[in-house]
C-alpha cells in the first residue's frame, strides 16, 4: 500500500538526524526545540519546548499516551550459529507475537534480515524459543494491508512475567542514526504507566514533571489513554498494524468538554491520534473503549477528535505524514516542513518538535 504521504517529498540530511538524547548535547528535555505552525492562517513561529504554555489557554486538553516502553530487542541465534537481533513488536495472543529480525554488521549498524523461513527455530536468552510462523498478516483492513515485508508471527515461550525477563536480558530497540546504546530510561517518557510499548510514544519525550506542573496549574488538561506502540517499519514504511489501546471515560470526558466549549484539544503523538479516532463519531464526540484498533489515517480522512497534534519531525515517505495532512493538509506540511529544515530542527526520536494548530 502506498500512503499519500509517500507524494510529499524532501530530503533529510544527516545531520539534521538526532543520533544522541539530548541530555548527551547539554539540554534538559523540555529543551529541545518547538516549532509551532498555525494551519488556518500559515504562521510559523520557533520556541523552545518548555515555552509550551504560552501557547496553549486555560481550558485546552492534552492527551498523552502512557504506554511504557520494553527492553524489546533480543539476541538471538540461528541453528547454524548465525546471531541476529530479534525485536518484539506487538503481543498477539498468549505466546504468539509479531516480531522483526535484524543482522548486525561490522560497522555496528543493523538491517532487516531476510534469511529466515517458516518453522525455524531461534534460541534466546534464558533458554526461550521463537518458533517462526510465517509474515505477519493482519487480520483487519484486509484491503488495505498485504502480508508485512519485516514482521513475522511467531510463537515465542517467554516466562509469564515477560517485562521481567526483558529487563534482564533485552535491551532498547536503536535504530542506525543512534550512535551509541542507550538505557531505557532514556527511551521513556516521565508520564508512562503500563508496559507495552516495543518503541517509546516519542512525542511525550520532552515533557519533565515540572513542565507538567506549569501546564496544570495555567488550567491545561492532560488526559491519559494508553496505545501500545509496534515496530516502526523505517525501511519499507508499511501502514500501522493493529495495536491495543485504551481511552478511560474520564479523557473522553475532558475531550467532549473541551469540544463544546470551543478549546483546543491536542494529540500528544501520532498513536493518541490513532487512538481518539478509534473510539471518536463523526461529530467529533469521544467514547470511552479498550480492544485492538485498525485505524489508518490518510488523506482525504479528516481529524475529528483533535484539532491539535504534538508530534516530532518525520523521516520522508513515513506514514505519520498522512496523519498530518489529515490534520494541517498537504500545503501546510510542505511549508511548515520546509521551516524546519531550513532552520535545523532536528529529527526522530531525541529531536525537535512541532506543535500544530488550528
Amino acid at each position: 500500500m502506498i500512503l499519500p504521504a509517500a507524494e510529499f517529498e524532501f530530503s533529510l540530511p544527516s545531520e539534521l538526524e538526532a543520533g544522541e538524547p539530548p541530555e548527551a548535547r547539554g539540554l534538559q528535555r523540555d529543551q529541545v526545540r518547538l516549532m509551532v505552525s498555525n494551519y488556518s492562517n500559515d504562521q510559523i513561529r520557533h520556541a523552545r519546548f518548555d515555552d509550551l504554555p504560552n501557547f496553549l489557554n486555560k481550558g485546552d486538553v492534552l492527551v498523552i499516551n502512557t504506554s511504557r516502553t520494553r527492553n524489546s530487542a533480543l539476541k538471538a541465534l540461528r541453528a547454524d550459529g548465525t546471531a541476529l537481533e530479534l525485536h518484539l513488536s506487538t503481543h498477539l495472543t498468549e505466546d504468539l507475537w509479531t516480531v522483526e529480525l535484524r543482522s548486525i554488521q561490522p560497522d555496528g549498524k543493523s538491517k532487516h534480515f531476510e534469511g529466515t523461513q517458516m518453522g525455524e527455530v531461534l534460541r534466546l536468552p534464558g533458554e526461550v524459543t521463537a518458533i517462526l510462523q510465517g509474515p505477519y498478516s493482519s487480520d483487519c483492513n484486509p484491503g488495505l494491508q498485504q502480508p508485512s515485508q519485516t514482521l513475522w508471527s511467531a510463537a515465542l515461550s517467554l516466562p509469564p512475567a515477560v517485562d521481567d525477563y526483558l529487563a534482564r536480558f533485552g535491551f532498547p530497540i536503536r535504530y542506525n542514526y543512534v550512535k551509541e546504546k542507550w538505557p531505557l530510561s532514556f527511551y521513556q517518557t516521565v508520564y508512562a504507566t503500563e508496559s507495552g510499548s516495543a518503541e517509546m510514544p516519542s512525542a511525550g519525550r520532552p515533557f519533565t514533571p515540572e513542565l507538567l506542573n506549569r501546564l496544570e496549574s495555567n488550567g491545561i488538561h492532560v488526559a491519559p489513554l494508553i496505545l501500545h506502540t509496534g515496530i516502526s517499519n523505517l525501511e519499507t514504511h508499511e501502514p500501522p498494524y493493529k495495536e491495543f489501546y485504551q481511552v478511560p471515560p474520564k479523557t473522553a470526558h475532558l475531550v467532549n468538554n473541551a469540544h463544546a466549549s470551543g478549546r483546543h484539544v491536542i494529540a500528544v503523538g501520532t498513536t493518541v491520534v490513532r487512538a481518539l479516532e478509534t473510539v471518536s463519531e463523526e461529530d467529533g464526540k469521544v467514547h470511552t473503549g479498550e480492544g485492538w484498533t485498525c485505524k489508518v489515517i490518510t488523506p482525504p480522512y479528516k481529524l475529528r477528535s483533535a484539532n491539535g497534534l504534538l508530534t516530532g519531525m518525520h523521516e520522508p515517505h513515513a506514514t505519520h505524514l498522512a496523519i498530518l495532512q489529515s490534520l494541517a493538509g498537504l500545503a501546510h506540511t510542505k511549508l511548515a516542513y520546509n521551516e524546519a529544515l531550513s532552520h535545523g530542527y532536528l529529527w526522530h526520536e531525541f529531536g525537535d518538535l512541532h506543535l500544530i494548530m488550528p
